[in-house]
């Protein structure tokens, strides 16, 4: 819209623009860090405190503060709260653990850019999360690494444009969606001009624990280019699923984008088909298709989450009798060096 040379409607779109910008940056500015704080906010037992301090110093706690007044105060087990919670048990060195458990660094084709599978290909975009999920398949990933500068991205997708059987950019992370709008807008730009390339898949939790980002700037973006843009969420609980979470995903779908679901199967957070089941009735509330609920990657530092495959498909037995199929998300595992993510 055209700013007005009196200040008419186009500076106050613009002004406007930039407040909604601004309150996003400030929300994820403003998440806690400090652990001792998190402690006070839910008032936690001060004698489980060392040991998320000893945790934090291998990797650090992040969470906004919108996803912390979701959680149950004084309650460690909240399954919202294990999802962030630093614990001794990750310093512990488990076999079978390792930091690279999906051997990302053989499938890198240019600098952040991965191809594991046919006809698609992972862009690591940012190095940063707004929450720092203790779980993380990438907690250890060499983010430093990344290119720098304007359209870092060029070599990328370079090699995107010399494979005509790649259909398919995802932009993952850490989380894409840290990425300001006017950059994000040229990356989109940049892939929408190569020929084969037909759709863009957004990896992202923001809308989940950052729902300030979904904003009318980001949905515009993505409804005007011409690839077909899916968004796959990540939640693993019902109660992530607040009032402005259904917001977010409702100006995502009013862009034209797809929207669809994978969650992680962890124990204590949702190892339970009835949480499972009460996490896919609310994705359909909310127009997103339940996906993926993926096997625990095996990532140092995690290994407290694990469920193991006997549980795991007993419980996945137990969600198929519960719900129709269209709601069911599948019980897949990444193997390195496979064509497609396995079923279970």
């Amino acid at each position: 819209m055209r700013a007005d040379s009196d200040g008419g409607v186009g500076t106050i779109a613009a002004a406007d623009a930039d407040a909604r910008a601004a309150t996003w940056q400030r929300v994820l500015a403003e998440a806690i860090t400090d652990p001792a704080e998190l402690w006070r906010v839910l008032a936690l037992d001060p004698a489980l405190l060392p040991s998320a301090l000893s945790a934090t110093r291998a990797f650090a706690l992040r969470v906004p503060r919108g996803f912390v007044a979701l959680m149950e105060r004084g309650n460690p087990r909240d399954p919202l709260l294990l999802q962030v919670l630093p614990q001794a048990a990750e310093l512990l060195a488990v076999s079978g653990f390792s930091a690279d458990p999906l051997a990302e660094a053989d499938c890198q084709a240019a600098p952040g850019l991965l191809t594991k599978y046919r006809g698609r290909a992972l862009l690591v975009v940012h190095g940063a999360c707004a929450v720092h999920c203790r779980y993380c398949f990438r907690r250890h990933y060499p983010y430093e690494s990344l290119p720098r500068g304007p359209r870092w991205w060029a070599a990328a997708l370079a090699a995107i444009a010399a494979d005509p059987d790649c259909h398919e950019l995802i932009l993952s992370g850490g989380d894409p969606l840290l990425v300001p709008d006017a950059q994000l807008a040229e990356l989109i730009a940049d892939a929408a001009a190569i020929a084969h390339l037909a759709r863009l898949r957004v990896h992202t939790r923001l809308p989940v624990v950052l729902p300030e980002r979904i904003g009318e700037e980001l949905c515009r973006l993505l409804a005007r280019s011409r690839l077909r843009c899916v968004v796959v969420l990540h939640a693993n609980h019902p109660r992530e699923l607040s009032p402005a979470v259904a917001a977010a995903c409702a100006r995502l779908r009013a862009a034209g984008c797809l929207l669809l679901n994978q969650s992680v199967l962890l124990a204590g957070v949702n190892d339970d088909p009835a949480v499972l089941a009460a996490l896919s009735e609310r994705l359909a509330e909310l127009g997103v298709v339940p996906y993926y609920l993926h096997a625990l990657d095996r990532v140092a530092g995690a290994a407290h989450f694990l469920v193991d495959d006997a549980r795991a498909r007993a419980i996945h037995r137990e969600l198929s009798a519960m719900l129709p199929g269209w709601l069911v998300p599948r019980l897949v595992r990444e193997v390195p060096g496979a064509a497609s993510k396995l079923p279970l």
